[in-house]
Formats: structure tokens, C-alpha cells, sequence
């Protein structure tokens, strides 16, 4: 979260947060005094699995309120109502995959799911839980659900889990918990008559019907690009290849699998957009002839492909423009500087986002990146590890001053 110069952000804000049984609860004190730190009032309601990790005491000497946690007593002053009436957004930080079930479903058997169905307000959830159960069918199910009604689930990040194993389930860093509440809060609708038109995730060029050539992106930074554009009140179409990501809401999405696919795509709606960011991975290079059927091992004893070129939908895209600003991204592994500044002039862009790909804790398949933008007059603006939902509006914060840049004369959704 970036205060506000002078004083905290969250003066006046009431939040509920809801704790459940996680072995990540001991995080939820850290987000309590950070929300309290800026200057929000905060109310706690506990399962009464979340207090075999944590007491209830802990969290009312740093709030300095009564924590709500059987359903009865809070019936006897109605808090389970009135609470959440108060509050100005509700978040669920850790929320277990058995908390996610029983709001999917509208189950209210404890204060804290019954404060969810009466709550008006925003809502944040924050899952945590081990290794293999965020991809569970079930939980996938569950998690789609909550999204369609206008809940934001935080995707878990990965890493070492208390299990010991790794993978996706460790709760969302906390900056990314409180970036959610300031945009919930404090939303900026600064993209409001924009139209634009993102391209994520990698391409797949198949060699037969069984293989193909692709790339290592997961496509988590255009979609956190729609989701920031969308949330700033942009119009959004995303041109998406392949990915286990779920679609942010609100937000058209186009799939594709092929570099040809992409570049269809994208040159259909370039003349509704108003601002193109091509953050899609694309393949190089396609085989020129591929099979019919499936490729037999042993009738091959050296296989060999015949390559050639993919399209360059990023020059293609420019060639076309009638005044769209024209974001390009540039993935590296040495000389950043230099190699972006050349795809900024060869590409003819307005501004390219250049990541070094084997930094470590950034690249594909992380929830967090760095970047380097590099616009047409020159100026260069880094922006160190951060999540990708961040670094997102920190992409789109660099395009608007693009865009209100009066020599530009961009083009608008009123023109």
C-alpha cells in the first residue's frame, strides 16, 4: 500500500476481518496493526478454529475491541448484523478451503459465515492452505463462485508450505492484502473511457496434433493488466493464450491458441481500443509443415523440425494504429536496458516493459516481478520486486501520463 504523503489512508475506514483456522493466522496480527496503522477502525471475528492458533486476546489489545466469536453471544447484541452493516469492506485473511466451501454455498453456521451473507460492503478474501488443495476441483469450483458474485479472492502465492511441501497455498504477502483494500476503499476510476485491448500468456505452435512449440509465460501479468484496467474503469478485452488462470471479472476474454490466432484477434478490435498492451508471450517461431497425425517414436531416428517465423504482431499492430498509445513488453536475460530501448525504436511503441526473466523471485510462472519502462522521450523509471497486481498499476499509472500528454492528442472512447 503507497500512504498518502502527510498521513495514513485508512483514516475513517471500518474494516471487518474475519480469521479462520489456519496455521498462517499468526499473519493476520500483522495485517491488524497495519490496518490500524493506517488509521482504520477495525473490528474481529474469529472461528472457533482460528483461536486454537491464536487468542482472541492478541487481536482485541491491538484493535482495542471485543472480538466476536460465538454466533449466540453476538446474536444477544446482534453484532453478527451489525458489524458487518458497519463496515466498509469485510476481509477473510487466511481463509481455509473449508471457510471457502461454506461461503460458497451460503452455509452461516458460525459468527463469521453468517456475517458474510449480511455484509453490503466489499469483500476480500485471502485463502492459505497446503499443497494441492487450491487446485482441487472442489476448492477450483468454490473459488469460481465467489468471483461471479463480486467477491476478489487473492490467488495464494507459492512456496514452502507448513506441511513442508511446495507449492501454491501460502497466504498473500500482506502488501498484496492491503493494495486489495485500498482499491476497494479508495477506488480510482481514472481509465474511465478507455477501451483497451490487452494480449497474455504464451502461444502454442503445434507440431502434430499431440505436440507443439510454446514458451514458459503464465500469462499472471496481462491478466493482473485487466484486472488493474478494469478496476480503474477501463472497457477491457483480453486476447489470451492458453493458461490454468481464471479470468478477471468484468473483463471480455478472447482465447486463442496460435500466433496467428493472436495476431486475428488483436487486428479485428485494434480499431475499437484506445490504448493496445501486448504483453503476450509469443512464439518465434512455428514448424512450417506440421504433422497431420501424431508423430510415431520409432519411426523417426533423427527427427528434425522445419521452422520458420511466426508474425511480428507488435510491428503489425503499430504499422495499423490511428492513434492508439501502444504498450510493448520485452522479456530478458542480459543488457535490459539496451535491448528495450531497440524494441522500443524497431516496434515503434510508446512505452516498453522490460523484465529480466532470470531475476530471481520475478519472471514466468511468479506472483511477483520488476520492470524497467522505457517511453519515447527517453525516461526511464524502475520499479524493483513487487506483486504483479501492483506492478500492474504501475504499468497503467505510466500510460495514463502517456495518454494526457497533450502532443499526443490520444484517441478516446468519445472520439
Amino acid at each position: 500500500m503507497v500512504s498518502v504523503p502527510g498521513g495514513p489512508t485508512l483514516i475513517g475506514k471500518h474494516v471487518l476481518l474475519g480469521v479462520t483456522g489456519s496455521i498462517a493466522c499468526y499473519k493476520a496480527v500483522s495485517l491488524l496493526r497495519a490496518l490500524v496503522r493506517e488509521g482504520a477502525q477495525v473490528d474481529v471475528a474469529m472461528t472457533q478454529a482460528a483461536a486454537k492458533f491464536v487468542t482472541p486476546l492478541t487481536f482485541e489489545v491491538l484493535s482495542g475491541r471485543h472480538v466476536a466469536m460465538d454466533l449466540f453471544e453476538a446474536h444477544q447484541e446482534m453484532k453478527h448484523l451489525t458489524l458487518p452493516e458497519r463496515a466498509d469492506v469485510m476481509v477473510v485473511a487466511p481463509a481455509t478451503a473449508n471457510f471457502l466451501a461454506k461461503a460458497a454455498l451460503g452455509l452461516a453456521d458460525d459468527v463469521l459465515t453468517t456475517m458474510l451473507l449480511a455484509a453490503a460492503c466489499p469483500v476480500i478474501v485471502a485463502p492459505a492452505m497446503d499443497g494441492g488443495m487450491w487446485t482441487h476441483t472442489a476448492v477450483v469450483e468454490h473459488v469460481q463462485a465467489l468471483r461471479r458474485r463480486g467477491v476478489t479472492v487473492l490467488d495464494p502465492e507459492e512456496g514452502s508450505l507448513a506441511s513442508g511441501r511446495v507449492g501454491q497455498g501460502r497466504l498473500a504477502e500482506e502488501v498484496r492484502i492491503l493494495d486489495a483494500i485500498e482499491a476497494a476503499l479508495l477506488p480510482r476510476r481514472d481509465w474511465t473511457g478507455q477501451r483497451v485491448l490487452i494480449s497474455a500468456g504464451p502461444t502454442q505452435e503445434p507440431i502434430d496434433p499431440v505436440r507443439y512449440i510454446s514458451n514458459r509465460s503464465s500469462g499472471k501479468m496481462g491478466y493482473a493488466l485487466a484486472e488493474a484496467a478494469r478496476a480503474r474503469g477501463a472497457a477491457v478485452v483480453l486476447v489470451t493464450g492458453p493458461t490454468a488462470l481464471t479470468p478477471p471479472s468484468g473483463v471480455e476474454v478472447v482465447p486463442v491458441e496460435t500466433a496467428e490466432e493472436m495476431s486475428k484477434a488483436l487486428t479485428v478490435r485494434l480499431s475499437w481500443s484506445t490504448v493496445v498492451i501486448m504483453s503476450a508471450a509469443v512464439a518465434d517461431f512455428r514448424p512450417k509443415h506440421p504433422a497431420v497425425q501424431k508423430w510415431k517414436k520409432h519411426e523417426f531416428k533423427n527427427p528434425a523440425l522445419d521452422l520458420e517465423p511466426t508474425g511480428d504482431i507488435l510491428t503489425d499492430l503499430s504499422s495499423r494504429r490511428s492513434g492508439q498509445l501502444l504498450v510493448g513488453f520485452a522479456a530478458e536475460t542480459g543488457d535490459l536496458v539496451r535491448h528495450a530501448k531497440q524494441k522500443l525504436r524497431t516496434k515503434a511503441v510508446d512505452l516498453i516493459v522490460a523484465n529480466d526473466v532470470t531475476s530471481p523471485g520475478a519472471g514466468f510462472g511468479s506472483d511477483q516481478n520488476a520492470a524497467t519502462l522505457i517511453d519515447g522521450d527517453g525516461t526511464i523509471s524502475e520499479f524493483t520486486l513487487r506483486p504483479k497486481r501492483r506492478l500492474a498499476d504501475d504499468i497503467l499509472d505510466a500510460a495514463l501520463r502517456l495518454l494526457r500528454t497533450p502532443a499526443r492528442k490520444p484517441v478516446t472512447a468519445e472520439d
